[in-house]
Order: C-alpha cells, then sequence, then structure tokens
C-alpha cells in the first residue's frame, strides 16, 4: 500500500498524521505487529501551507531507517539494565561475577553467576533483581563459597 498518507511495506506502516501539539504533521512508524509507534516526529508541510508532503520511496526508507536504529538503542537499553558484570581478583583467582534481571511481570528475580577466567560458569544463585552487584559484594558471595547472599 502506497498512499500518500499511508504507507505499508518491508514489515513497517508510515501514517501521517495532524500533530495534536500545534498545527503541523507528524509522521507514525509502526513495527509490524506492533501496538506502539517506534518512531513519531514532524512531517514537512506540502507546497500548499496546509497539507502534508505525500510520503516517497526515498522518506519510508529513510523512516525504516531512524525507527530501526531507535529499537536497537531501546533493546542495547534494556539489555544494559538487565545484565550486569564486573571483574573481581582475590589471591586464588580471577572472577568474572554477572548479575542477570528476569522482568517476569509477576515474580521478577535475578541470577547472580560467577564465571572462572576461561569463561566456564562455576557458580550461580538465584537472587532479588533489587541485588545491588558491586565489588564489595562479590568479594563477599566469593569469600563465602558463592552461598546465596542473605
Amino acid at each position: 500500500m502506497h498512499e500518500p498518507r499511508l504507507w505499508k511495506d518491508k514489515g513497517w506502516t508510515a501514517r501521517v498524521i495532524k500533530n495534536d501539539d500545534d498545527e503541523g504533521w507528524a509522521v507514525a512508524m509502526f513495527k509490524e505487529g506492533e501496538p506502539e509507534p517506534a518512531l513519531v516526529g514532524p512531517w514537512t508541510m506540502g507546497r500548499d501551507k496546509k497539507n502534508p508532503k505525500p510520503l516517497d520511496v526515498n522518506a519510508f526508507n529513510t523512516l525504516i531507517k531512524t525507527a530501526s536504529e531507535v529499537i536497537r538503542r531501546h533493546e542495547q537499553q534494556l539489555h544494559a539494565q538487565l545484565n550486569k558484570s564486573l571483574m573481581v581478583s582475590t589471591d586464588d583467582a580471577d572472577y568474572k561475577i554477572l548479575l542477570k534481571i528476569i522482568p517476569d511481570e509477576d515474580d521478577p528475580y535475578a541470577y547472580l553467576i560467577a564465571e572462572d577466567a576461561a569463561g566456564e560458569q562455576i557458580a550461580q544463585v538465584k537472587v532479588s533483581p533489587h541485588y545491588k552487584l558491586n565489588r564489595n559484594n562479590a568479594l563477599t558471595w566469593i569469600e563465602n563459597a558463592f552461598r546465596r547472599p542473605e
């Protein structure tokens, strides 16, 4: 579907809409199957200064690229919020300590994981999703033989 105010192609839909904030126009980009737009931004007025400029293939492709980048950045930010790690050295060994948060709607939780220098997992315990991963807590966990923190 390629209409002046509505394009559907390549798993995306671009819809030119009236901008409620002012007298201009906006464009909303929806990824197929998603209820909320991935991107909403201002849209150019047409030559008559009343109606929006019609969508075209170049604008649509640019919108897809921009909306895809917004989604990618959002996914990276979410991953960083849910996955933390740090390196800890003791007299005996070097460890990578990871905290992986599982954002379950009803009962969120997290896993505290220890890996050795070769990347082999040597311990895993379930902890609160609010567990604070820092150097002191990691060292205490190691010193307590990887028992579940209280």
